[in-house]
């Protein structure tokens, strides 16, 4: 699934910074998975590349944080803007995610990339979720802290409870209904699989 990048956060609630997942999880890391993901770029100095998947703090320059570019490179790309030793630009980045860092294969500016369009199921009103808001809302205010991954936002709609992760192959989904049921978490990936 392609999602549009967050480069400001209006309608996301952001559910806090969960830990990666922890030794000893039910949720296994992958390894080197092909991925496409879109967000904003940003380098401090000499700091490694970040690909910022979820919020953007609308400051000048902004301020984000996110997964380690290995291989990321400002001469290949066109779009970026720096200011006080920061260099930051929104993209489409397709690499190979570890469970840390993203490997860098290809990159476009946002502006040039045309994601196709994604129509998901659970939110039509014909497949509306059984849950109401505030049951709901009550699982948003803990899931950071429960969750095996880091959550990026979450956000109740349709009688379900939308959460975004760095990546799931649907072992954060699986971890999701043992937990809370079938059909009141739906998890989604920032970084969608190319396989």
């Amino acid at each position: 699934m392609r999602f549009a990048p967050l480069l400001v956060l209006t309608t996301f609630v952001l559910a806090g910074c969960a830990s990666p997942a922890s030794p000893g999880s039910d949720v296994p890391q992958p390894n080197d998975v092909p991925v496409l993901g879109q967000g904003t770029v940003l380098q401090k100095g000499d700091d490694p590349a970040q690909f910022c998947l979820g919020g953007v703090m609308e400051s000048y320059p902004p301020q984000c944080s996110g997964p380690e570019l290995v291989g990321w490179n400002w001469d290949a790309v066109e779009g970026e803007e720096s200011a006080n030793g920061v260099t930051w630009g929104a993209y489409a980045v397709w690499g190979t995610w570890n469970g840390t860092s993203l490997t860098v294969t290809e990159s476009i500016m946002f502006a040039l990339f045309d994601p196709m369009p994604v129509d998901d199921p659970f939110l039509h009103e014909a497949n509306a979720g059984g849950s109401d808001e505030s049951t709901l809302l009550g699982i948003q205010d803990g899931i950071a802290d429960d969750a095996p991954v880091q959550v990026l936002s979450s956000y109740p709609q349709n009688g379900y409870l939308f959460v975004t992760v760095l990546y799931d192959d649907g072992a954060v989904q699986a971890w999701a209904d043992r937990t809370y049921g079938t059909d009141v978490v739906q998890v989604r990936s920032a970084l969608a699989a190319t396989d």
